[in-house]
């Protein structure tokens, strides 16, 4: 446990930046802060901070260790509540990270309703069209869509999302509706960066692989965007199937092309790996994950007007 004792004021150290204030963090005095900072030290063959008079700050080994350090104390605090039995408690502030169409569109009203369920737990979310590191950046959960290529992340698969192209019914009136795919290059194009980066449209047909070049008359990284101008008649765009569920069941876009849609992409929560998942973590997933298999699912086979008889 002493091990344990010395990790701890280590990482107050390096958060109060200073042997002080994590004396006054952990009620314990500053030369007891001291004596666990040097013994651990000792231990892994390294000073963890360069000491001045005006400051504490990590050296470069103390900067690489300090996230290891948090991962033991996570672990260990997890454990004993796993023995409390406090896992129907959870408490603390979950901090989660999506894009910013998914966050907003999807995970937003389940985030709401967990906040009603769990009064006692915050949640902080991060909306950013960029991968976040979790570990670096001290996120507990985080939505990715596509394959993982990060085998230190736990992945708990939640459904599946499919790429499409759409465009409005007013702009295939006036342009007419393409047939194959090499008919994208008479047509009007929306590129959606976060869909085709590569400008490509790529498919399996037949068991082989497929790609056709788009030739875009307007690039955009953000997706709500790119989906109000393909409902405003400028073009086709590419999109995954979540984003324009609704405004497929208003009519305002149609699928186009749709023989011709990649394989489904997976959609799910990962986080770093671990001996033991954290009460908030493991209640959050526990809540979100049914509820977002359905939403994804409903999403996913939504049925246009016209499939349904309407005009």
């Amino acid at each position: 446990m002493d091990r344990f004792r010395e990790l701890e004021a280590f990482v107050a150290v390096a958060d109060a930046g200073s042997f002080v204030g994590a004396a006054r963090a952990l009620g314990l005095s500053p030369p007891a802060i001291t004596r666990m900072v040097a013994g651990l030290e000792e231990r892994v063959g390294s000073r963890l901070f360069n000491r001045t008079t005006r400051a504490v700050r990590l050296t470069e080994p103390g900067a690489a260790f300090v996230e290891t350090a948090r991962r033991l104390l996570d672990d260990l605090a997890a454990a004993e509540q796993d023995v409390a039995g406090r896992q129907g408690a959870p408490t603390g502030t979950l901090s989660l990270t999506a894009s910013m169409t998914f966050g907003r569109g999807v995970l937003a009203p389940v985030v709401s309703d967990f906040l009603a369920a769990e009064p006692q737990l915050r949640v902080s979310m991060l909306l950013i069209e960029r991968l976040v590191d979790l570990v670096d950046e001290g996120v507990d959960l985080a939505v990715r869509i596509g394959a993982l290529p990060d085998s230190s992340l736990v992945a708990r698969r939640v459904g599946t999302v499919r790429k499409m192209l759409v465009a409005s019914p007013g702009y295939l009136a006036a342009r007419g509706t393409p047939r194959a795919m090499p008919d994208l290059a008479g047509h009007a194009v929306i590129a959606f960066t976060g869909i085709v980066p590569d400008m490509r449209w790529a498919w399996r047909e037949g068991g082989r692989a497929k790609s056709v070049p788009l030739a875009a008359r307007f690039e955009v990284n953000d997706a709500v965007t790119a989906i109000a101008a393909a409902e405003a008649g400028q073009g086709i765009t590419g999109v995954y199937s979540y984003m324009v569920s609704d405004a497929l069941a208003a009519g305002r876009l149609v699928p186009v092309l749709d023989e011709f849609a990649p394989e489904p992409v997976p959609v799910q929560f990962v986080y770093p790996q671990g001996r033991f998942l954290a009460p908030k973590v493991r209640a959050f997933l526990d809540f979100a994950v049914p509820r977002l298999e359905r939403e994804l699912s409903a999403r996913h086979s939504v049925v246009t007007p016209a499939e349904a008889g309407v005009h």
